[in-house]
């Protein structure tokens, strides 16, 4: 049975919230399956056409849209896109602003970010993203990054793992849970999914409990808040007044991280207004958070937890 790479939770949803225009220049920052990139290449002209300007008796070309994929991990590549008008760019999103200035690109029209983990990464036994698999502590989205979860649980504080836990897993018994790890540890070291868990003492029927341990180690490992930080803020400057940013979420932290800053502007959430007491936030909010249907969430379950905002640059 062929592998699903990943199925996009609200496809058309956040398409139509991007309101692409046909020769306009998007980014999809998680590439991934390519699902998203796809429905976006789909809206973008496919034809480059010419205008006539009388008065300098030449032509003058008219721009073709085009899109910028971004996936860290190699694995995505197996889903290039044989197409003139996307580039893939093989690098963390949270170097959106270096690469766009590599390819000499100052404004977009729009970007997008789906947030979430692909199912390859969680049905991938290897890459250590699940407890339901025994498999090496990696969960690096880069694959040629060098810190993996392993040497966090065994080379963190007792103190550090507890803040980590509490903080990207919200386990209201992170520090008991860091306590567990380090006494096991001190006898050998936790190199596997399963010694993890059983380290940690969590029941295995508490699979959320599981979850949000793996969550916070796999958010660590890839420092996922600070990159989704660069990158926002990148995103604001970047985009066109009148152009469309369009974020997925998944989990808590990286959606009132998102609420906020499209919010105000800011990474602070400070909502700054002038003397008559309006917003100065540079954006106009146009989806506050939407959920998947329940017809969706029947079909792929994994879209529960999703929500879509939508902004839009102030002109």
């Amino acid at each position: 049975m062929e592998e699903i790479y990943h199925i996009p939770a609200m496809l058309k949803e956040t398409i139509e919230g991007l309101a692409i225009k046909p020769n306009g220049v998007y980014v999809d920052v998680t590439f991934g399956g390519g699902g998203h990139s796809r429905a976006i290449l789909e809206e973008i002209d496919n034809s480059q056409f010419t205008i006539h300007n009388s008065q300098r008796a030449c032509k003058e070309s008219v721009q073709k849209g085009h899109l910028y994929s971004f996936d860290q991990d190699k694995d995505a590549l197996s889903n290039a896109i044989d197409d003139e008008r996307w580039t893939f760019v093989h690098s963390n999103f949270r170097y959106l602003r270096n690469w766009m200035d590599y390819y000499g690109v100052t404004e977009i029209d729009g970007l997008l970010a789906d947030l979430g983990v692909s199912f390859h990464h969680f049905d991938c036994p290897e890459r250590g993203f699940s407890f339901r698999f025994s498999a090496p502590l990696d969960m690096r989205m880069n694959q040629t990054a060098k810190r993996t979860a392993a040497d966090i649980v065994n080379g963190y504080s007792e103190e550090e793992l507890a803040n980590i836990f509490w903080l990207y897993g919200e386990l209201k018994n992170g520090r008991g849970i860091a306590r567990n790890i380090c006494k096991a540890r001190s006898l050998k070291p936790i190199l596997r999914t399963e010694e993890l868990v059983a380290a940690s003492r969590i029941p295995a029927e508490m699979s959320k409990e599981l979850a949000r341990l793996f969550q916070a180690l796999r958010i660590e490992v890839n420092d996922e808040l600070g990159a989704l930080r660069e990158m926002l803020v990148a995103a604001r400057d970047l985009l066109k007044p009148g152009g469309r940013i369009a974020i997925l979420t998944y989990h808590s932290l990286e959606d009132r991280l998102v609420k906020n800053f499209l919010r105000s502007g800011n990474l602070e959430g400070t909502i700054e207004k002038d003397f008559y007491g309006n917003n100065l936030s540079p954006f106009v909010l146009i989806e506050k958070g939407r959920e998947a249907s329940p017809e969706e969430v029947e079909r792929n379950p994994r879209a529960r937890s999703a929500k879509l905002r939508v902004a839009e640059k102030k002109s």
